[in-house]
């Protein structure tokens, strides 16, 4: 007997439906010498810090056992979220257990998923129950339909060959832990206010908060530039030009446009070509949840949702994937899937080159695509075929027979030597692939001229305005996620500039970036944890378009007061890391001692003098006596308060940031004790100057000291 252990019920119901293991038992199902059984998703997790470090006797967190690093990391069975024992993961693992130690059971298998995650949460499950060593194998399914099962089976390899991949899965389990827990644990004790500090959810919260802080903080600017539009031949030509002039210098703006009219315009060359325009990439993930995103205003985490259970239904290959290509060796299988869309009545045919098939830019998972499997309409829901036929329509439109065929126009007309103006247009001859997938380019007719015709010209002033940068959408932001030190043309669409269409996009930057390991996130992750930012009221999604809440400003301006560096170029460190894990450039451990120095630093605070010192101390902490009724004075979330407040209506408080810089316990120690502190420097004015001042309490204010600058 052959055990197969799934990810999960639904993948494991695929595997035994293929193979003929088709009699259910108690927690697995059985036949044709296998048996077949399944976890639900994660059945074991890291243990807490108190299994390592006790606390509290209560249970409450508490600075005493943070950081923890723990020698050897410890899982366990979940638990409910009341940190009870889950019957059913209990009695699902028994399963799991009694069968690997069955003496008929002679092999094992790993079929979770076909990826990190699914490697490490099958082998925990064969670690823990696994009494007696026995041979171990892979299954690994880039779809689940029955061909692939049963060809998978066939050529199944040891599970040995997975190491790196499971090694790199286990360092970020760890390192996610490492970060999340400590990190979690110290900005919540500070702050007074539940923060969740993770590895990937604090830089994607952060990018959005830094677009719209400058969204926020943008001044337009007014300008002068000059354009002309002019008819030329009966159509009218539209020249922009380049030249800038401050709001300030109108007249020089009126004179050059002067000028520009007094030597008149020429036509310097003329090029038709007639060309075919190229389809679009086949998708990867976020490549998809970006065009749903914007198309369909489709939330990243519904059309994961979506996709994933197309995937599970055998329709689709394998979501998680962030390659845009597909590997040389399944030629022959996209052959066949060929054969089946073809009877659907599209025009397909088989293609072959380096921009469908290209080895070197898949890390572990081709493009996504469709399956031999075709759904019928009616056992899809109206998402789920929409989801589906945006994936076929893009397969087909790689492999169409019939070409795009197009003139691509281009005019340059000069203004002497002084300035050159590039008119581009695209005229569709033949739709081709565009019957089925809209182009993203629209025709555009230039006007007929040729080299040496004079262009009308009546160039004006026009006044402009500076635009703030565009808040990120579910497009531009898994752009920026997925190579976040590149300006792409994202980046183009962000400014308005017009980017050329129907030009193959060399993507060569953004492979390099996902195996250096500099994205924030990855295709299997970043969903879920773009989602816990959203559930956690960091971020909020209107339409397709994300924007910063209120608790997303105080997390991550809290986590800066805090000293705690967790922006892109933190986050991709520990990426790099984790790729050379895959690679077997570094160990798990070389990876973890790496994250415990940077959680370390930000525990190991340099005590400082009172005038330069931010520490904003612990929430709750006593920092002396009130002087308007002798109570508790304390640390708030906010600031310092009198704990008399309920009691006697005491209103004594003083902010935690004053003019842009933290008061810390020490400096509102002295001040409460003798009525004013140390001389505090870095204040920022409202006019944004820089200076020192002491504080003193005047009578029930807190006031700025200028007197006696010299005291510390």
């Amino acid at each position: 007997m052959k055990l197969i252990i799934a990810e999960k019920p639904s993948l494991a119901r695929n595997i035994a439906g293929a193979l003929g293991a088709n009699m259910r038992r108690e927690g697995y199902l059985e036949g044709n010498g296998y048996l077949v059984t399944w976890a639900f998703g994660h059945l074991f997790s890291l243990a807490d810090i108190e299994e390592y470090q006790p606390g509290r006797e209560d249970g409450r967190w508490s600075m005493e056992n943070i950081p923890c690093f723990p020698g050897e990391f410890r899982f366990r069975l979940r638990q409910t979220d009341d940190k009870k024992p889950d019957a059913g993961v209990a009695r699902q693992f028994g399963i799991i257990e009694a069968l690997c130690n069955r003496e008929d059971v002679e092999a094992i298998v790993n079929a979770g998923d076909a990826d990190r995650e699914g490697e490490i949460i099958v082998r925990l499950c064969i670690s823990h129950a696994l009494h007696e060593k026995k041979p171990l194998y892979r299954l690994w399914l880039p779809d689940q339909t029955p061909e692939t099962v049963r060809a998978a089976a066939e050529d199944m390899h040891p599970e040995s060959e997975y190491e790196n991949l499971a090694s790199e899965g286990f360092a970020r389990t760890y390192i996610d832990w490492l970060y999340g827990v400590n990190l979690t644990r110290y900005a919540t004790l500070k702050t007074g206010s539940l923060l969740r500090v993770g590895r990937v959810i604090v830089p994607i919260v952060k990018a959005i908060y830094d677009r719209d802080k400058a969204i926020e903080h943008f001044v337009p600017q007014t300008y002068y530039s000059i354009a002309s539009r002019a008819e030329t031949k009966g159509e009218v030509v539209e020249l922009n030009s380049k030249l800038r002039f401050p709001k300030e210098q109108a007249a020089r703006a009126e004179k050059a446009a002067a000028f520009y009219n007094s030597i008149g315009a020429t036509v310097s060359s003329v090029k038709n070509k007639k060309d075919s325009l190229a389809p679009g990439k086949l998708f990867s993930l976020t490549k998809l949840q970006n065009l749903l995103g914007k198309k369909y205003k489709m939330s990243m985490q519904e059309s994961l949702d979506i996709v994933q259970k197309l995937y599970e239904d055998g329709y689709l290959t394998y979501p998680r994937t962030n390659s845009e290509y597909l590997a040389t060796a399944e030629k022959g299988k996209i052959k066949d899937i060929l054969k089946n869309i073809e009877k659907l009545g599209y025009p397909v045919t088989f293609k072959d080159g380096k921009t469908i098939f290209d080895d070197s830019k898949i890390e572990s998972h081709s493009a996504l695509t469709p399956t031999y499997r075709i759904p019928q309409k009616d056992k899809l829901t109206e998402k789920e075929q929409l989801v589906y036929s945006t994936v076929l329509r893009r397969f087909v439109a790689v492999f169409c027979a019939e070409p795009c065929v197009c003139v691509r126009s281009e005019i340059k007309i000069n203004v002497d030597k002084w300035e050159e103006f590039t008119l581009r247009g695209t005229v569709i001859l033949e739709k081709g692939w565009t019957k089925y997938e809209e182009a993203s380019v629209k025709d555009k007719v230039l006007p007929e001229l040729k080299k040496g015709d004079v262009v009308n010209v009546d160039f004006k002033p026009v006044e402009k305005q500076t635009t703030p940068p565009r808040h990120y959408t579910i497009e531009t932001l898994n752009n920026y996620l997925k190579n976040p030190f590149k300006d792409d043309k994202a980046a183009a669409a962000e400014t308005g500039k017009e980017v050329d269409a129907g030009i193959p996009e060399d993507d060569a930057e953004d492979y390099r970036a996902i195996f250096e390991g500099l994205e924030l996130g990855t295709e299997a992750t970043r969903t879920g944890i773009i989602d816990n930012a959203r559930k956690s009221e960091y971020i909020k999604l209107e339409k397709d378009v994300y924007k910063l809440l209120p608790g997303g400003a105080f997390l991550i301006e809290s986590i800066m007061r805090l000293g705690i560096s967790m922006d892109k170029y933190k986050t991709s460190e520990l990426g790099r890391a984790l790729k050379k894990v895959y690679r077997g450039e570094m160990s798990v451990e070389e990876s973890v001692k790496q994250a415990e120095r940077e959680i370390a630093a930000v525990f190991e605070k340099t005590p400082m003098p009172p005038e330069k010192d931010t520490d904003i101390g612990l929430f709750g902490e006593a920092v002396g006596t009130c002087p308007l009724c002798g109570g508790e004075v304390r640390r708030t979330t906010f600031g310092y308060g009198c704990r008399e407040y309920k009691e006697k209506g005491c209103r004594f408080s003083v902010n935690m940031v004053i003019c842009g810089r933290v008061i810390s316990p020490s400096n509102m120690r002295l001040l409460l004790e003798t009525g004013r502190s140390a001389k505090i420097e870095g204040f920022i004015s409202k006019a944004g100057k820089p200076f020192d001042a002491a504080l003193r309490i005047e009578g029930e204010r807190v006031v700025f000291d200028f007197a006696n600058q010299g005291r510390q």
